[in-house]
């Protein structure tokens, strides 16, 4: 029981931290399964520890995402130029969510099964993830939330796609996404994690029914809730300290880092 524990508390931590930060969840821990021989980690707790971070992007992000709740329902009454603003925005979000909801539900499966144990792939997506990072490590755009257009939300929901990929990174994807269609440095991180919203709460819909159908739930009660607040934790600080690296434009220690990793992955796995 106790390796059990240190193993969800161990995958709590690297998705707390690899989450919020461009070098992609997913691929991390298809190589820690495999290094560490700790064996597939089961959707359920996937499921956990993805809401442990969603919990930590909304406490960040509180304040603009109650305002934008705010705005939208009041733009049915007000229509002045702060709540057309804010609706326009919410809209948006929803759109860039579209692409990745609907290829997430056809293909998640297929994806999950053939790419997450195909190490060639992780590898050379640790090292497209690197390309990409090192071209927009120096950009910093000029539109703001207010200047977000369809054709922005449409590309960079486009990009949250590829991400399915394990070792694409849907932060970085999105991010680099954003900057190359001129967002600044801020508005393209806020609007990363707020595509993260919808289809993290998507995905957590769609599993609370098996998690609740668990056979054994009582005995994994303890690992997973211990996953769960550790993943909520460190990705709290982590997304914390990721937004003053991009506020910065340190990406480029990112795309090191992935390349590093990616060329280790293509040589020894």
């Amino acid at each position: 029981m106790i390796i059990k524990i240190l193993k969800y508390i161990f995958l709590g931590f690297i998705q707390g931290v690899t989450e919020p930060l461009p070098i992609s969840s997913s691929g991390h821990i298809s190589v820690l399964e495999r290094l560490f021989d700790i064996g597939k980690t089961d959707l359920n707790f996937e499921i956990v520890v993805n809401f442990g971070s969603l919990l930590a992007i909304l406490l960040i992000y509180k304040d603009d995402i109650i305002k934008l709740i705010k705005n939208f329902f009041l733009y049915f009454k007000k229509k002045d130029k702060e709540t057309k603003t804010d609706f326009r925005y919410c809209l948006l979000i929803v759109l860039g969510s579209i692409p990745v909801g609907i290829i997430g539900l056809l293909f998640k499966d297929v994806i999950e099964e053939k790419l997450s144990e195909n190490f060639k792939i992780i590898g050379i997506a640790f090292l497209i993830t690197s390309l990409f990072l090192f071209l927009v490590r120096k950009l910093d755009g000029k539109k703001k939330d207010k200047d977000l257009s369809i054709l922005d939300s449409i590309i960079i929901g486009l990009t949250q796609v590829v991400a399915l990929v394990p070792g694409i990174s849907r932060s970085g994807a999105t991010l680099i996404g954003g900057l190359f269609r001129d967002l600044d440095r801020e508005t393209a991180l806020k609007y990363s994690f707020m595509l993260y919203i919808p289809v993290s709460f998507g995905t957590l819909i769609l599993g609370v029914k098996d998690l609740l159908e668990m056979n054994n739930i009582n005995e994994f009660i303890l690992p997973y809730g211990l996953g769960f607040i550790v993943s909520f934790i460190v990705s709290y600080f982590t997304l914390r300290w990721f937004m003053g690296v991009v506020k910065k434009g340190n990406l480029k220690y990112f795309s090191l880092y992935t390349l590093v990793l990616g060329l280790l992955i293509l040589i020894f796995m």
